[in-house]
């Protein structure tokens, strides 16, 4: 769809691929506003069940292009927020968990700054063990504001968290999975992503919608709001065609066919 982001549909799973590898797919202008239209294309397409974000070459993502950025220019406005509660800035990476289809991140090679922000994006977070990452706005005396926060709350210790935000210092795929940045690791991030979706895309589609609703809600609401919710989401998926699909379909061993 552009020379920074491509897109590929298939067996209702959208690829998404981060494509400006000369440059370590560093996020500059172009590439945020390619991101955010990845973002709302996917948004639109009905048959798409699960999605892959993955970065072409060398890596994932390098994080800020700081060579297309003219300091000595008007600072960026962050305040107005252009998606929904997000500036753009931080849409790159907090649009993913705003999808309503699960988002699966295969990172390699790099995921600094930026780049560690929209792996984090995703919903499952698969890394190559020798990935390079770090939280490295404080490098540039800056602090970190393209959505980590609220996407890191929960899964990174929070002492460990500031230690990283503190120093800048860098750490491995491996750290990345050991501190709760990433889900898992693998020699193979994208294949292991993929096949992932593919047992995904398989599940009722109502079911895992309402699935990654309930677990958006984990961070910020309480009990009482979720105990409604969950019930909520069930009236209306039992009984419906898909939910009776998915039953048949695992009492005739046979791959499902979902509408």
């Amino acid at each position: 769809m552009s020379d920074r982001v491509s897109i590929s549909i298939s067996a209702h799973i959208a690829h998404v691929t981060l494509t400006r590898a000369d440059k370590v797919n560093a996020l500059d202008t172009a590439m945020f506003s390619a991101i955010c239209e990845a973002i709302d294309h996917v948004a639109a397409e009905p048959d798409v069940r699960a999605v892959v974000v993955s970065g072409e070459g060398r890596g994932f993502c390098a994080g800020l292009d700081l060579s297309n950025f003219d300091t000595a220019a008007e600072p960026m406005a962050l305040m107005p927020r252009t998606h929904g509660i997000a500036n753009k800035v931080q849409q790159v990476a907090w649009g993913w968990r705003q999808l309503s289809m699960p988002v699966i991140s295969a990172v390699h090679g790099v995921a600094i700054g930026g780049g560690l922000n929209i792996m984090s994006g995703a919903d499952i977070r698969i890394i190559h063990p020798d990935t390079r990452c770090g939280v490295m706005e404080m490098r540039w005396g800056l602090v970190p504001d393209m959505a980590g926060y609220p996407l890191w709350r929960g899964n990174v210790r929070d002492d460990v968290l500031r230690r990283l935000v503190f120093t800048n210092e860098e750490f491995t795929g491996a750290d990345a999975f050991t501190m709760g940045f990433a889900t898992e690791t693998s020699g193979a991030p994208l294949e292991r992503a993929i096949a992932l979706a593919e047992t995904i895309v398989q599940k009722n589609p109502d079911a895992i919608r309402a699935a990654k609703r309930l677990s958006n809600m984990l961070t910020y609401a309480s009990d009482e709001a979720i105990l409604l919710a969950e019930s909520a989401e069930q009236e209306q998926i039992m009984g419906r065609p898909n939910q009776v699909e998915a039953v048949m379909a695992q009492m005739e061993g046979r791959a499902p066919s979902f509408s």
